[in-house]
């Protein structure tokens, strides 16, 4: 059933805004619908292709073409061509430093956490902008085919893009004049696409290998009735095509002679061969070698490249994905036997050592690659905008938070308050207080990641709590609560709920993330758990130890007149004993210190206490029960 609204005042039914599904990918990218002639989804054709290249040129003039009329500048114009924008959506320049030469435009060095800029004829652009033009290009020929305007999008993403990439491809939406309904992970778009699921009884867990131009995922997905659940996600933000691209010029280089720095210095040469090298990689998906003829500094170098060649160019490649596979199915909490079905999407599963490679880790000859790997992503989010749509009620998609969020404790830890692979969307949230008397304000310093310690996490944002009424240390009740909503976007709230101060944050992106944090952070967590569970055991420790020192001197300092000499001076003993204990960084010699100064004090605190009840009932009248 469709929904249709009808005007009260003259009864006229008025047509349901059609709702795109798009595909915004490194390489290529592509719009789709459902066909409402037949309810299945399909890619919208311009000119008789269903794909824009993902490329821009921008000319002298100010026009900027887009797509298929861009390519050929990637060659003749190389420095006013920009193409795998969406590489950088989400990054600063210090998380591509590595990577910026291989670019042929040029990108703006800049030493700061700010949004990479590019300079085009003068003018400079962010990636958001940039992909912005890309997307409004896709809702131009949604038009020119649907004949009507459009307003409403989906857009998919890799799974395993972080809040700060998300918020990216949202804001360049709206900046097409889109109304983002819904960021979709593109493996869980893909699952839709191959109409699994679509049958009420089925009951299997799948595997999503999602190996595209710039970036790859892997996803793990149970559906039981209808219900799309990711049990767990992984990936790389900064593996695909393009890198196999590269991996075959390094090689072709080691053949001729040359260095890969001394090609990507010439613009022109290194896109002339770049796209070469893209022409061989295809081929060699369809025969066993390829007749190459290189032209560099006018030498011309001919020779026969094999498939045994490409496969090992891109080998550490490949593993890396199967690693990343591993680790998803780890996290799933599955044994191999238990994946029913493995679905390959992106244009760079048509390589055959991928192809290989997938079949053996997950002890399969069949692998889902019937659809076209280039369109199954833009064909799902289609039948994602129906149902956002309201056309269908038979299916519900649970997506998860890729890395676990939290903030920052006394000593410097990491509390987590969603973990990692929470259904999304998802609301949680922890009480706390203060550490110190009168403390008025709070810094709330929001993180992202695995490990113990926040220093080895990514921080998000932080923000202020003020005007809190002055209490003792303990007393004010400080409630913060986290709301993950559907798009894997993050807004934090606390309030202080004695005097109900509140302060709300939607946390703005940073966009300094760097490859290390986002590729090895779920490693690190594997690989440091033993000494982050040791760092995390020490600092609580040490955060118990100065508050008893805190709580001994404000004790002392409030009722020296009713302890003793002896009393005192002990105590200040104990005291330095714990304060070099606490240097020393040595938890069981800070908790042997701890404990006896606690031992010591307690009998007199107790005697304290006693004290202040009686100075207080002094004079009162008690009645019997």
């Amino acid at each position: 059933m469709t929904r249709i609204s009808i005007n009260i005042k003259d009864g006229s039914v008025k047509k349901a805004d059609t709702i795109i599904g798009i595909d915004l990918g490194t390489t290529n990218s592509l719009v789709a619908i459902i066909d409402p002639a037949n309810g299945q989804p399909v890619c919208l054709s311009k000119s008789n292709d269903t794909i824009v290249p993902s490329v821009l040129y921008f000319a002298e003039d100010g026009t900027i073409k887009v797509g298929n009329e861009a390519k050929p500048y990637l060659i003749s114009n190389p420095q006013s061509t920009i193409y795998s924008i969406k590489r950088l959506l989400g990054r600063s320049y210090k998380d591509i430093e590595l990577h910026a030469n291989s670019y042929g435009y040029r990108i703006i060095e800049d030493d700061t956490k700010a949004m990479i800029r590019v300079e085009m004829n003068g003018k400079f652009y962010n990636p958001i902008e940039l992909s912005a033009f890309i997307l409004k290009a896709l809702k131009e020929n949604a038009e020119t085919v649907l004949k009507s305007k459009i307003k409403k999008a989906v857009i998919t993403v890799p799974a395993y893009f972080n809040d700060s990439q998300r918020q990216a491809t949202r804001d360049a939406g709206k900046l097409a004049g889109l109304d983002v309904l819904r960021i979709v992970n593109e493996p869980t778009a893909a699952s839709l696409a191959y109409g699994i699921g679509l049958n009420k009884a089925d009951d299997k867990c799948i595997a999503v290998y999602d190996l595209g131009g710039g970036t790859f995922d892997i996803t793990i997905l149970r559906i039981q009735q209808g219900v799309f659940e990711v049990l767990s996600t992984n990936g790389d933000t900064y593996t695909g095509g393009d890198d196999f691209d590269r991996a075959i010029l390094i090689q072709w280089c080691h053949k001729i002679g040359q260095t890969i720095e001394t090609i990507e210095n010439n613009k022109a040469l290194y896109q002339t061969l770049r796209l070469q090298a893209e022409h061989v990689k295809k081929l060699l998906s369809l025969q066993n070698e390829v007749d190459c003829e290189l032209i560099v500094a006018d030498n011309k170098f001919n020779f026969k490249y094999t498939i045994n060649d490409f496969n090992e160019a891109v080998l550490t490649i490949v593993n890396r994905t199967i690693d990343c596979c591993k680790m998803a199915v780890k996290d799933a909490e599955l044994k191999l036997s238990e994946i029913d079905e493995v679905i390959m999407v992106g244009g760079s599963t048509r390589v055959p050592a991928v192809i290989q490679a997938v079949k053996t880790f997950f002890q399969t000859e069949k692998l889902h690659n019937e659809l076209n790997p280039d369109e199954v992503v833009a064909l799902g989010a289609a039948i994602e905008a129906d149902i956002l749509a309201g056309n269908r009620k038979d299916l519900l998609l649970l997506d998860v938070t890729p890395l676990s969020l939290g903030i920052e404790t006394a000593g410097g830890l990491m509390d987590t308050i969603i973990p990692r692979n929470s259904k999304v969307p998802q609301k949680a949230g922890r009480q706390y207080t203060t550490s110190v008397d009168g403390q008025t304000n709070l810094k709330i310093a929001v993180y992202q990641g695995e490990r113990e310690l926040v220093i080895h996490n990514r921080q998000l944002g932080e923000f202020i709590l003020s005007n809190i009424p002055a209490m003792p240390a303990g007393m004010p009740k400080i409630d913060i609560q986290f709301l993950l909503n559907a798009d894997g976007i993050l807004k934090v709230n606390a309030t202080e709920l004695r005097s109900n101060t509140t302060q709300t944050i939607e946390i703005i992106p940073q966009y300094g993330l760097t490859d290390a944090e986002v590729e090895q952070m779920l490693l690190a967590s594997f690989e440091n758990a033993e000494q982050d569970m040791q760092a995390r055991l020490l600092a609580e420790s040490k955060t118990e130890a100065e508050q008893l020192i805190y709580q001994c001197k404000k004790l002392m300092l409030g009722n020296a007149i009713l302890l003793t000499e002896e009393e005192i001076k002990e105590t200040e003993h104990l005291l330095s004993d714990l304060k070099i204990a606490i240097e020393g960084n040595n938890r069981e010699t800070i908790n042997n210190q701890t404990e006896r100064l606690n031992d010591y004090t307690r009998p007199f605190a107790e005697r304290l206490m006693d004290n202040a009840i009686g100075n207080a009932l002094t004079g009162k009248k008690l009645d019997a029960i």
